[in-house]
């Protein structure tokens, strides 16, 4: 088969649908044996190739093409600088999975919070802002459970009452000049 089959209709040396037919059956095997050899998927081999297809396709449309080799070593030649350049850009990259995995935190990376010093502060808010902040942070309550619990109207005013209450505890550390810092042990 000449390489570049047309079909009747066009007086242009594009390929004909069954030269596209024919590349697939012949070409794509070797592309996705090369592929999966690189360490790429299926998939990957099916994207190259047709990208393959494509730029061979656009390089056929130029006047005086004439390739040195058959089409589908051509094709062949073309998935493999894109699968290349594919793998040697991608070779860097670490799913954050991977790198996540990778990271361990020490034991005592988290400094130990003095508590004392902190339930005083949240004891200055009030009575009932400690309960809905304990609620809340220590016991992991949804702000439903919170406002069955503690007998807000809804859930709405329960939010908003929380949100008063870390605003009263702002403003108490902001008047005392207090920073994170003094809340660790060993900072008193």
């Amino acid at each position: 088969m000449n390489v570049l089959e047309t079909s009747s209709t066009k007086e242009t040396n594009t390929p004909s649908e069954k030269s596209f037919e024919e590349w697939y059956e012949s070409a794509f095997p070797y592309v996705a044996k090369f592929v999966g050899k690189m360490g790429g998927s299926f998939q990957d081999a099916k994207d190259i190739f047709h990208d393959a297809l494509v730029l061979f396709y656009e390089k056929t449309c130029q006047q005086n093409f004439q390739p040195k080799t058959s089409a589908e070593a051509y094709i062949l030649g073309i998935a493999k600088h894109l699968w290349i350049r594919k793998f040697n850009k991608d070779k860097n990259k670490v799913s954050l999975d991977e790198s996540e995995a990778a990271i361990s935190i020490p034991n005592d990376y988290f400094p130990d919070v003095d508590s004392h010093r902190l339930l005083i502060l949240l004891e200055q808010t009030g009575k009932k802002c400690l309960q809905l902040l304990h609620s809340f942070y220590y016991e992991n309550l949804s702000l439903k459970d919170i406002t069955d619990q503690l007998g807000y109207r809804s859930v709405h005013s329960a939010t908003v009452s929380k949100y008063k209450c870390l605003e009263k505890l702002r403003d108490s550390v902001k008047e005392k000049s207090i920073s994170y810092e003094d809340f660790m042990e060993g900072n008193r």
